[in-house]
């Protein structure tokens, strides 16, 4: 799909678009997908450009031909009488591209476990399952990865998706490192490692399977439903303080969540979900993100508190990040769906930001800065305090990790026993 006139920046300026005269308004929405087209790689030399060719032609155009006396019919138009206007069949949509399907690629991962030091992330370790996400959450902060597989960040990142089926095999090689040091490894930090595709592919279970083996502490966060089949797994880590789960809920209206987040789990399902994972034991915590100021902040006390009726004993809250391709995304998502409070949206992110769609800062991008996000921060504390919700975690336990035993694979080759008697084979 071609990156329409508008969407394309110029110069240096990532913030930048079309002049407004050459604007030809949103591209349609894709049904059940939330980004509305395929911005251009940021790595490529190469960029197609949107050109009107006439095939895609309004329903009505003016011509200058009149109709004879006789009332002999042009051939593929049809004339309003006395308006010289000829109306063409089918219109706009006469271009209509089929659904989009999701394709899935085996990717041969070299290592599994990511490490950062960032000072406003809780964790140091994470693992993602997937590359892409078929949640298809427009405002996604993960969408620019997709750029380094030679793909675009919208669209492609959620139909044209990567798993890791190796990944339990390259953690339990890791984790049976000698010098590995044992930390809580994050699930979910930048895909949902419970998106629809985990269903077939279980790469999360087998995941946890090894961590469950090895004792290793863990969090998830998810807006899926799908992590209640993993409870066998999860509940016995929770009762020795192994495991934590955060169920992400952005809003309770379901109209405006089934655009901006498509695939993910109904409002009403993810409290569902919390209510579940909470009666087996699991202590487990709402994130409100992101906060999207004029379009679900008016939701932040009801969201706290139907969370916390349903079991949840933490919270947190993120704000809205427009990083690199994400920011056009959202603002064609905007002009697509709510095209009335569009640049009202904009102006506060902006407002939020620094007077830019994004502010990358260790300490100010999770949370903005301003009088309106110290407004946001007062109402998260004041409904926490409400509400019965701490931010506060209790440190997961990392005493209770024993290395796993190596896979096979790296312990020798072939069929030939690799432990014969307690002693270790050397070839």
């Amino acid at each position: 799909m071609k990156t329409p006139p508008s969407t394309v920046p110029s110069g240096d300026d990532p913030d930048a678009v079309a002049p407004e005269a050459t604007r030809a308004g949103p591209p349609r929405p894709v049904r059940g997908r939330g980004a509305t087209f395929n911005p251009e790689n940021r790595f490529r030399r190469e960029s197609c450009e949107g050109v009107d060719d006439g095939w895609a032609a309004p329903a009505s155009v003016p011509i200058d031909p009149v109709p004879s006396a006789a009332g002999d019919d042009v051939t593929g138009q049809e004339f309003r009488a006395g308006t010289g206007v000829a109306e063409f069949g089918g219109g706009p949509d006469d271009d209509a591209l089929p659904p989009l399907k999701t394709t899935v690629s085996i990717q041969q991962a070299r290592t599994i476990i990511s490490r950062n030091a960032s000072p406003d992330v809780p964790f140091t370790q994470s693992i993602n399952p997937y590359q892409g996400c078929e949640h298809g959450c427009v405002y996604c902060y993960a969408r620019p990865s997709h750029a380094y597989l030679d793909l675009s960040p919208g669209l492609d990142f959620e139909t044209k998706l990567f798993a890791k089926p190796n990944a339990a095999e390259l953690l339990r090689a890791e984790l049976a490192k000698p010098g590995y040091v044992c930390d809580p490894i994050a699930l979910g930090a930048n895909t949902d490692p419970y998106q629809p595709i985990e269903r077939e592919w279980k790469v999360t279970r087998a995941i946890l399977e090894v961590l469950a083996e090895a004792g290793h502490p863990f969090s998830i966060v998810t807006k899926s439903s799908l992590v209640e089949r993993d409870l066998d797994l999860i509940a016995p880590m929770a009762a020795r303080n192994l495991a934590r789960v955060y169920v992400s809920v952005t809003t309770l209206d379901r109209t405006l969540a089934r655009t901006l987040e498509p695939r993910a789990a109904a409002p009403q399902r993810r409290l569902a979900t919390i209510r579940a994972l909470s009666q087996a034991g699991v202590p487990v915590g709402v994130m409100t993100a992101p906060i999207i100021p004029q379009l679900n902040d008016r939701d932040l006390e009801a969201i706290l508190e139907a969370a916390a009726a349903n079991g949840a004993r933490h919270a947190g809250w993120v704000l809205l990040r427009l990083p690199r391709e994400v920011a056009p995304l959202f603002r064609e998502w905007l002009d697509a769906h709510v095209p009335l409070r569009a640049g009202h949206v904009m102006s506060l992110v902006r407002q939020l930001r620094g007077g830019r769609d994004n502010d990358p800062r260790f300490g100010a991008r999770m949370r903005g800065s301003g009088p309106y996000a110290e407004l946001i921060e007062q109402r998260f504390a004041i409904a926490c305090k409400r509400f019965g919700l701490t931010r506060e975690r209790e440190p997961l336990d990392t005493t209770q990790f024993r290395p796993p035993k190596a896979p096979a694979s790296r312990r020798g080759t072939g069929s030939a026993p690799t432990d014969r008697g307690g002693q270790l084979d050397l070839f």
